[in-house]
């Protein structure tokens, strides 16, 4: 032992001068960590491709928009992506109108000072493809359903593609109904 304290000086050196050359080469390698950067996002948007997300491309189709949404939050489920990411890859996707639109949009926002978010994104994107009056039909039809003449099978069927149309039933995507419920009869009927 050198230095009678109880410590090795010649490994506390060595370990010291082995930090130095890994601080040394970090900093050389400056641009290295901004290439990495863009080898992981390259990686991140063939991930994305490979889930072959349909192109929207803004033209007035509530089932298109609804199910280009629905798409795009399926294939978020099963990659590791946060709000930033899911924002680009999903306006990667926008093209003709949509993308016109979105430029807009997004000029909007962002003079605002507000942050794009996935909510916000989504948000807008709702208001633009899915306007409020629709929305209060498509609830109404919802709430006053009732099985008639058709099959148990379509009856069913139909239970089950009518809530994606009214978006407070679902948690994530909560938005204020205009529909008084308290007027509306049971719709089990």
């Amino acid at each position: 032992m050198a230095g009678g304290n109880g410590r090795n000086d010649d490994a506390i050196a060595a370990a010291l001068n082995a930090v130095a050359q890994i601080l040394a080469q970090a900093q050389g390698n400056g641009d290295h960590g901004q290439e990495d950067q863009g080898e992981v996002e390259e990686r991140r948007l063939d991930c994305f491709m490979r889930n072959k997300p349909p192109t929207f491309k803004g033209r007035f189709d509530l089932e298109e928009s609804l199910t280009w949404k629905e798409s795009m939050e399926r294939i978020f489920r099963a990659m590791v992506t946060n709000d930033d990411h899911k924002v680009r890859l999903a306006t990667h996707m926008l093209a003709e109108e949509a993308e016109y639109w979105w430029t807009s949009s997004r000029r909007w926002i962002q003079a605002s000072g507000d942050v794009i978010t996935w909510v916000r994104f989504k948000s807008e994107f709702l208001k633009k493809h899915f306007p409020e009056d629709l929305r209060n039909k498509k609830e109404a039809e919802f709430l006053n359903f009732k099985q008639g003449s058709s099959s148990v099978a379509d009856y069913a069927a139909k239970y089950e593609e009518l809530p994606r149309f009214c978006p407070y039933i679902n948690a994530e995507d909560a938005m204020v109904s205009k529909v008084n419920v308290a007027e509306v009869k049971c719709f089990k009927c």
